[in-house]
């Protein structure tokens, strides 16, 4: 991205970042686009890293769909590059590399893929700019966050050239599974579940750095007249996703603690007494509950679900009222909405243990904070779809992924409903519904919302546009094969399909060879020559879509790539009649972000407003419609509370 980190303005953009006296020096290229303090290249980083790591972990996806779908095919062409001779089964996927292949597709895509993208990629690069601060509050300490979140993913694919293999007891690590598993390796230290538990650590460390950073930020380096109310919902879920991170993840950090003492010292923090393993008492002291693990886990893991989903819903909700000329319909609503979703998601843990033998009581607890946190969750969308109605609506590329970023997460909230219940989540648990409802959520949710975000932000970043034609071609068949993935799982999830089955249900011939369209039905017609179509066929249809998903991410790529070096200059530093702060700032932002000081007269989405020679009225502009606190007052501490700027100043 290097290349295309230029400015007008070289007077401030190639001089220290951290001189205290202000002299002027240029900055070497290690320190500008390696060792960078400053937050635009932080996300630069940040965002090139993480998109790196989702492909990784679509390729062990590819793989695990080649498995279910033809079981007894040996692995060859793409697919078999980078798979080791000695992981197969005469070529063929073994049911450990599926599990191994499962735990790191699911480590892989959350923890270094989306939340990295989502907070760490645009968090850094979009929140500075749309508060008007210089920066964020502690730059080196961002700088640190990135370098550890990149240790951890770099000890995460070491482990897959050790001779265990990467981890293999899923990507929740359940112990006393994850405890005794390749303990019958030479050193237990050299093994894929320890560099798993040593991985987790770091990428912890470094959300905990990020969020650190992220409130102190948000809450102290506003411009004058930035109220509380006159922030961009952007920055309202990055604060809320903070907190999330700062209380949710060191629960996790201790869990993966204790685990690695459990499994190097032979501690039983999370092993019970009596525990048997391959048929031999195993030698450890006893006495731990593998509950305790879960409960650890799952107390990170569902905050974490809403820190996956919160910055999608929130650039959504900057693209939304920019593409349809209003303002954002239930601006405050949303704001209560995201704060009340970041308080709920904190005891709602335990409706992922509902199989655990949870007495009625506490399950009738969970069940009824379950069902509670949907309402906001509903408010969100719903004042994200009224904000389309009346509107002037441009479909462009970044709409496009907005506007079907909202039914696909309504999908995905909405097929988790059945599953907030116990009696029902004790059927679908571990199936491939639970499998279609979590993607549908993060998916074709979260990452129609990032895709939305980088084809919306990239003039802001780069200077240049992405090509419209190519951003078409990505768009349209990701929605299709999204769709044709996650849709028949459910079908298939509520017919009793179990999402560890390496071999793709082939053994279970009563569960999986039930016909579901008959021979001459107009599926059979179109995808089996008028045979029936039986449960099992579904495996087929969901890899085909899956390999159609990876090429259709092509586009994107070339897209991405060409635009950063090879894409034509625009003029305009507000392409899109944005009327946020980043707008405001020169395109490439110099260091420092703003040409002069930033101040804030009015609200963040004053679209069409009666009387204004234009149909957008940037923050930052002045007028006898704006309201700047003035005096002693503290900047962040009074709130106009004008939805449309009409206090007068005077």
């Amino acid at each position: 991205m290097g290349a295309s980190i230029t400015t007008s303005h070289p007077e401030t953009a190639d001089h220290a970042h951290d001189d205290p006296h202000g002299h002027d020096h240029a900055v070497s290229w290690w320190r500008h686009y390696v060792f960078s303090t400053d937050h635009k290249m932080i996300g630069f980083q940040y965002g090139i890293t993480a998109l790196i790591f989702l492909f990784i972990g679509f390729y062990l996806m590819m793989v695990m769909r080649w498995s279910i779908a033809y079981p007894d095919k040996e692995v060859t062409g793409f697919l078999g590059l980078f798979v080791k001779n000695s992981w197969l089964v005469q070529g063929k996927v073994s049911g450990d590399l599926y599990n191994m292949f499962g735990a790191m597709h699911g480590t892989i895509m959350v923890f270094l893929g989306i939340v990295p993208l989502a907070f760490g990629a645009f968090g850094n690069f979009v929140t500075p700019l749309q508060i008007g601060a210089p920066d964020m509050a502690f730059p080196r300490l961002n700088m640190a966050s990135y370098w550890v979140y990149l240790i951890g993913g770099l000890v995460m694919l070491f482990s897959f050239f050790l001779p265990s293999g990467a981890a293999e007891a899923g990507w929740t690590n359940y112990s006393p599974l994850a405890t005794t598993t390749q303990v019958d390796q030479p050193s237990v230290f050299w093994t894929g579940q320890t560099m798993w538990l040593l991985g987790m650590v770091f990428l912890i460390s470094s959300s905990l750095l990020g969020a650190v950073n992220f409130i102190t930020t948000i809450i102290n380096l506003r411009a004058k007249g930035l109220t509380w109310m006159r922030l961009p919902f952007f920055v309202w879920a990055m604060l809320v996703t903070g907190f999330l991170l700062l209380l949710a993840f060191p629960p996790l950090e201790v869990a993966a603690v204790m685990q690695l003492v459990d499994r190097l010292f032979h501690a039983s923090f999370f092993l019970p007494s009596g525990l048997v393993a391959s048929g031999v008492p195993m030698d450890v002291s006893g006495g731990g509950s593998p509950l305790l693990y879960q409960h650890l886990f799952w107390f990170l893991a569902h905050p974490e679900v809403y820190v996956l989903i919160l910055p999608a819903i929130a650039i959504v909700a900057e693209i939304i009222p920019t593409n349809t000329r209003k303002p954002l319909w239930g601006y405050k609503s949303m704001v209560y909405g995201v704060m009340a979703l970041g308080f709920l998601s904190f005891i709602v843990w335990a409706h992922h243990m509902y199989m655990t033998g949870m007495g009625p009581v506490i399950s009738t607890f969970f069940q009824t904070t379950t069902v509670i946190i949907s309402i906001p969750s509903v408010i969100l969308v719903t004042c994200l779809l009224i904000s389309l109605w009346g509107g002037s609506i441009r479909f462009n590329v970044p709409m496009l992924w907005a506007t079907a970023f909202l039914p696909m997460f309504g999908i995905g909230g909405l097929t988790g409903l059945p599953l907030a219940f116990n009696m029902l989540d004790l059927h679908l648990h571990d199936t491939y519904y639970v499998i279609a409802h979590f993607h549908y959520v993060v998916a074709p949710g979260t990452i129609f919302g990032l895709f939305a975000g980088i084809y919306y932000w990239m003039p802001k970043a780069s200077g240049k546009m992405m090509n419209t034609t190519l951003g078409h071609l990505h768009f349209w068949p990701s929605l299709i094969c999204m769709n044709g993935i996650f849709m028949p799982m459910f079908l298939q999830g509520m017919h009793g399909f179990h999402r560890r089955w390496y071999d793709g249900g082939k053994l279970f011939e009563e569960t999986t060879t039930t016909i579901l369209f008959k021979e001459g039905s107009f599926f059979s017609r179109m995808f089996h020559d008028g045979m029936p179509i039986t449960y099992l066929d579904l495996n087929v249809v969901i890899t085909w879509f899956a390999y159609a998903l990876a090429f259709a991410q092509v586009p994107f790529i070339i897209n991405f790539f060409y635009t950063i070096f090879f894409g034509k200059k625009i003029n305009d530093d507000n392409p899109w009649q944005g009327t946020t702060l980043e707008w405001s700032a020169p395109n490439c932002p110099p260091h420092g972000n703003f040409v002069t000081e930033p101040v804030v007269y009015r609200g963040p989405y004053e679209y069409s407003v009666p009387g204004h020679p234009t149909d957008f009225t940037p923050q930052s502009e002045p007028g006898l419609d704006g309201f700047v606190p003035g005096g002693d007052e503290a900047w962040g501490e009074k709130d106009s509370h004008d939805d449309h700027g009409k206090k007068d100043s005077h």
